[in-house]
């Protein structure tokens, strides 16, 4: 189960590194090269398949998060998600954490990547708007992924 949990973390998290270090650049730089082949083939082809992956291992890495910690009488769902899990708040952390990036992905992040890469038509302005907006919120979660990687870690290791 915690594997599980761990292997979906990892695909999650690598992917959005991906987006932020290596996916955003390279369409910046395929936007500016005015004889190369544009960012057609980022957009239209590896971003959609690296959002269905990162989308679905930010789902798998929710749940099997929450069930083990369902199953774990060390923790519990509902005492860690209230912060009164007997083995601490860093645990709680760690899932408060998890969860607003698994909220950022579903309800900020694909609705704005859609029509920011065409897959969802709408005017050039709100394709820009959404653009920025999907980044700003890839932005956060890479911004959270160290603290709540953190807690998970300190909340196993520490106590």
């Amino acid at each position: 189960s915690i594997w599980l949990h761990v292997l979906f973390g990892v695909t999650w998290i690598g992917l959005l590194y991906y987006f932020n270090f290596v996916q955003v650049p390279a369409l910046a730089d395929a936007l500016a090269d005015e004889g190369g082949p544009g960012p057609a083939a980022i957009g239209k082809y590896v971003a959609p398949r690296a959002l269905l992956w990162f989308r679905m291992a930010a789902a798998a890495t929710w749940l099997t998060g929450a069930w083990a910690l369902s199953i774990s009488p060390q923790y519990g769902f509902i005492n860690t998600f209230l912060f009164q899990a007997p083995a601490g708040a860093m645990m709680s952390l760690g899932a408060w954490m998890g969860t607003i990036m698994l909220f950022n992905v579903w309800v900020l992040i694909w609705p704005n990547q859609k029509r920011a890469l065409g897959i969802v038509e709408c005017d050039p302005d709100l394709k820009a708007k959404s653009a920025k907006t999907a980044m700003l919120f890839s932005r956060t979660n890479t911004l959270l992924s160290l603290p709540m990687l953190f807690s998970m870690v300190a909340a196993q290791n520490l106590y």
